[in-house]
């Protein structure tokens, strides 16, 4: 079954900015495959770091790995927002994911807000001898 995002026009979907760099291919119409980064994420869309700017208004295909599984899924590319010194940064929002990519992601991005909320690590601290 395909899951089709829908936006929420009076709530924005959370989006994650992710501390480090994750590895996204991005496949064009064309068929050609350009390596980007992934900056940022939600359930509605993201943010890539691309080495030139996609034409805006195409449809792409976007993969990349997270910690919960891999999500693959159609995306309409938006505007280019600004360059950068390695390249260029575009938003893109999906059209349609597959319901395992749709929960993988999903999964993701609540447990990355999660620790954004809350960046300590909790760990047991070992009681003194004598206490």
């Amino acid at each position: 079954m395909t899951h089709f995002p829908r936006p929420n026009v009076e709530r924005r979907a959370t989006r994650v900015k992710l501390a480090s760099s994750v590895p996204a291919l991005v496949r064009l119409e064309g068929g050609q495959h350009a390596k980007c980064k992934l900056r940022t994420i939600s359930v509605t869309g993201g943010l890539l770091q691309l080495p030139k700017a996609l034409q805006q208004g195409g449809l792409v295909e976007v993969a990349f790995q997270t910690d919960s599984g891999a999500v693959h899924g159609m995306a309409e590319v938006l505007n280019p927002s600004r360059d950068t010194q390695n390249g260029v940064l575009q938003a893109f929002r999906f059209i349609a994911l597959a319901d395992q990519d749709h929960q993988v992601l999903a999964t993701e991005v609540d447990t990355a807000a999660d620790r954004s909320f809350f960046p300590f690590r909790v760990t047991p601290t070992p009681t003194p001898k004598g206490w």
